[in-house]
């Protein structure tokens, strides 16, 4: 790809007053390309990375992630596996069965691969700049204009700066330099998938484990009717110093019945990965002037959650709104950040309270847990539980007459 200041194929010959410049080509990055350059805007992205990729396995893509992809009109180019298509059991790990439901949970909830997601919104941006071993090392903004400093010494200046760079934000670290580093939230997630598998699910379309320390589950997944996403959520402090990937999976297979171990036997080392879980506060306001936050760099949640790319999804889709108008910048992103703000609050501080019921040691919060599985009623835990209505509401114009 060229240098950023040599104008990319694609970059406008001269600045046009809607350009905006992009860090992150991740999925909430390349997400809000789609909405902006829906909306109207010319758009650049920078990534650190030296080529297209989406680091993870496995994705969840609740009916709201669903609903945001429809918006941004990319949701018939992704192939995913509706979680609605069977049965889900939940045992313990020695396998011992502790409810089957044959309604499945989260119906209308599609399990994809991030490599397909992301495959379909590099489709989906067309042509647009997308600049390559690039790694931003702050932003400032002057008030007629936003400007990238990458760690190389090049530069780029537009009309707004969305950082969609990640929990580890430069964008953020230059916004709020004074911020406590994100913290240890005390969990750790093995996550992998593996190809030829489906058959150790039965007939179950997902299958997941709750037990003495430890959350797991196995799911179909992708365009691939082999793959099965599996993940496993663990304490920390349960894990030796320096643990590896490999190291935890084989301990685990120990433990496991002979599903889950035999998924994990079929998975390449590449195709694994161990992720210490890190947590911030919520921040009372992601930006400034021309510069705002998306994704991750706002407000990264615990995978507990299931929320995290949805809540990105749903960011790309109201910073489209929200700039699609005719109101100043700023106004803009602020209206942008007070709904998002108050949106992605809710799972911020969820995932953590998840967490402690999923993962956990206390023998009282086992049986608690245990408890509520084999009473609650199929169509209650049936049930998204991730709000209904347009989310993104307020910022749309009003209709009528």
């Amino acid at each position: 790809m060229p240098a950023a200041h040599d104008e990319p194929p694609g970059y406008p010959s001269g600045r046009s007053g809607r350009d905006a410049i992009i860090v992150g080509a991740g999925i909430g990055g390349l997400a809000a390309a789609v909405a902006l350059r829906r909306a109207g805007w010319q758009v650049r992205i920078y990534e650190r990375a030296g080529q297209a990729r989406e680091l993870g396995f496995g994705l969840l893509l609740a009916p709201n992630a669903l609903a945001a992809l429809s918006e941004l009109q990319v949701a018939g180019a992704l192939a995913g596996t509706d979680v609605s298509a069977g049965a889900v059991e939940i045992r313990e790990f020695d396998g011992t069965l502790v409810r089957r439901f044959g309604r499945p949970l989260g119906g209308g909830s599609v399990v994809a691969l991030r490599s397909e997601l992301h495959g379909a919104l590099l489709e989906a941006i067309g042509d647009t700049p997308l600049i390559f071993s690039s790694e931003a090392g702050g932003a400032t903004d002057d008030g007629a204009a936003a400007t990238l400093h990458l760690r190389d010494g090049r530069s780029d200046t537009g009309a707004v700066l969305i950082g969609a760079d990640g929990s580890g934000s430069a964008v953020r670290r230059a916004l709020h330099p004074n911020e406590s580093s994100a913290r240890a939230s005390g969990y750790t997630a093995l996550r992998g998938v593996a190809y030829n598998a489906t058959r150790h699910l039965g007939d179950a379309q997902v299958v997941a484990y709750l037990d003495d320390g430890i959350e797991a589950a196995m799911i179909r997944a992708g365009a691939r009717a082999d793959a099965v996403y599996w993940y496993c959520s663990l304490l920390t402090g349960d894990l030796p110093p320096h643990a590896t990937a490999e190291g935890v999976a084989r301990d685990l297979m120990q433990r496991s019945d002979a599903a889950f171990r035999s998924v994990v036997e079929a998975t390449e080392a590449g195709d694994m990965r161990l992720d210490a879980l890190l947590q911030r506060d919520p921040l009372a306001m992601w930006g400034r002037g021309r510069i705002t936050l998306l994704g991750d760099a706002a407000h990264p949640v615990l995978p507990h959650t299931g929320q995290g790319a949805a809540q990105a999804l749903e960011d790309a889709v109201a910073l489209g709104l929200a700039l699609g108008g005719t109101s100043p910048v700023e106004d803009a992103l602020r209206r942008y950040e007070q709904l998002r703000g108050r949106r992605t609050r809710r799972f911020v501080r969820l995932g953590p309270r998840i967490a402690r019921m999923t993962t956990t040691h206390s023998p009282f919060v086992r049986f608690l847990r245990a408890t509520v599985i084999r009473l609650v009623p199929e169509a209650l835990a049936a049930r998204a539980g991730y709000g209904s209505g347009d989310p993104h509401a307020a910022l749309r114009p009003p209709t009528g007459g």
